[in-house]
């Protein structure tokens, strides 16, 4: 790690000032080259610290408080936050205090302010430990609590809120035989197929990789094209595809594949990842609602609010507010409509988010079928290894939150329907 890590923790600064204070996202921000000038173990490294801190948010600026009269400026207080989580989750007081130090202290306008810096996480160091262990699981912001209590129960979402604390481990999805790839990898290998990496490293590093033996896949967002469970021949469109984990597995079974998304930059991952893993299927840059043509199957993982996918994402309830809903809703309405007129007679399509709120899973589904008298929800096709009967929603679909699987790490928030076509 490069002047002892002082680059890295800058950055992770710089992230959180941006997700924070800017209300972007942290994906979009390293798309955007954020971090592309840092050596490759310093930008591992500030992606995680600032994940790490928005995770523990909460606790960080609980201890804070006991020491500051005043928030200090933005900068200062996202410098003070990093150095908090570290030396509380075992990091080495006099380097994270003199890297805090030596950040602010170069900054044009806060320099001043390094002595502030210098005294607070020294106190940190001493007492932090120790309350930040006493403190419960951080909650979620109240924009997105607020309605998910009202969906699942104060005591569910609390379980929900430990396991996205605890962050998300590595899950790959294998090209060939996945328990063949769990033993090569020392993985585990997951109830419904997938393989799940506790130790990962650089993902491009790992065995198999440059083979295009596997790709990265969370294990829920693995099921939606098991549930379609497309056959070699068959016509199969994906719509919303990108980043790609579903169009290859759909291109696995042999099925004929069409992988529709309006994003370019996004696209050309799909086409990337389909490279690599020798796998094809033709790919369109176009809006999923100008697509045509006649399908034998359809996977629509429609744009939704991503609230399933926190343990992975913590930035996101910080950088959002909820004022979106409405309007995804109403996409994934339009989607879901067109996508339908698309499938032929017997056809089946799987209609998905990565959502938490039913309005963007269950009243998606429940009203659907209202307005399409020849849709019908084919809960048959749940019975998958590893999919609990517990998780199957009063309307036939598939119910996955991040509680579930507590004790191996859990797992993406999702909403899974399949529908038949008259």
């Amino acid at each position: 790690m490069s002047d002892t890590g002082v680059q890295a923790r800058k950055s992770a600064v710089y992230l959180l000032d941006q997700v924070l204070g800017e209300g972007k996202l942290m994906p979009e921000l390293l798309a955007a080259g954020a971090l592309d000038k840092l050596p490759s173990d310093d930008r591992a490294r500030a992606q995680r610290l600032a994940q790490d801190t928005l995770r523990g948010l909460e606790r960080a600026d609980r201890i804070l408080q006991k020491h500051l009269n005043k928030y200090p400026p933005m900068t200062v207080q996202n410098a003070l936050r990093v150095g908090t989580v570290e030396l509380c989750t075992g990091g080495a007081a006099h380097g994270v205090v003199n890297a805090m130090v030596t950040i602010v202290a170069g900054h044009k306008h806060l320099g001043h302010l390094k002595g502030l810096t210098n005294a607070v996480l020294r106190k940190v160091a001493a007492e932090g430990p120790g309350a930040w262990a006493a403190r419960r699981a951080p909650r979620l912001p109240k924009w997105l609590r607020g309605p998910l209590v009202e969906a699942w129960g104060s005591e569910t979402i609390g379980a929900i809120e430990m396991a996205h604390f605890k962050g998300a481990p590595l899950d790959l999805t294998a090209k060939g035989d996945p328990a063949a790839l769990a033993e090569r990898l020392g993985a585990t290998l997951l109830p419904t197929g997938s393989v799940r990496v506790y130790e990962g490293g650089q993902v491009s590093a790992m065995d198999g990789f440059a083979e295009g033996d596997w790709w990265v896949q969370d294990a829920a967002a693995a099921l939606p094209a098991k549930i379609l469970d497309a056959k070699a021949g068959e016509l199969v469109l994906d719509l919303c595809a990108a980043p790609g984990g579903k169009t290859m597995q759909l291109a696995a079974t042999g099925a004929e594949v069409r992988a529709v998304d309006d994003n370019h930059s996004r696209m050309q991952r799909v086409k990337e990842n389909l490279a690599r893993t020798g796998l094809t299927a033709r790919t369109f840059v176009k809006d999923a609602r100008q697509f045509q043509g006649a399908f034998d199957a359809i996977l629509l993982d429609a744009p939704c609010s991503a609230t399933g996918t926190i343990r992975r994402h913590p930035d996101l309830p910080h950088a959002k507010d909820g004022s979106e809903f409405g309007t995804l809703i109403a996409l994934q309405e339009e989607m879901l409509d067109h996508a339908w007129s698309l499938l032929k007679p017997g056809g089946r399509m799987v209609f998905c988010t990565c959502s938490l709120l039913p309005d963007e899973g269950e009243v998606q589904i429940d009203e659907a079928l209202e307005r399409h008298p020849d849709m019908s929800v084919d809960a048959g096709a749940l019975d998958l290894p590893g999919i609990d009967p517990a998780w199957i929603s009063s309307e036939g679909g598939l119910r996955l939150r991040p509680d579930f699987w507590s004790d191996l790490g859990g797992m993406d928030g999702f909403y899974i329907a399949c529908l038949r076509k008259a």
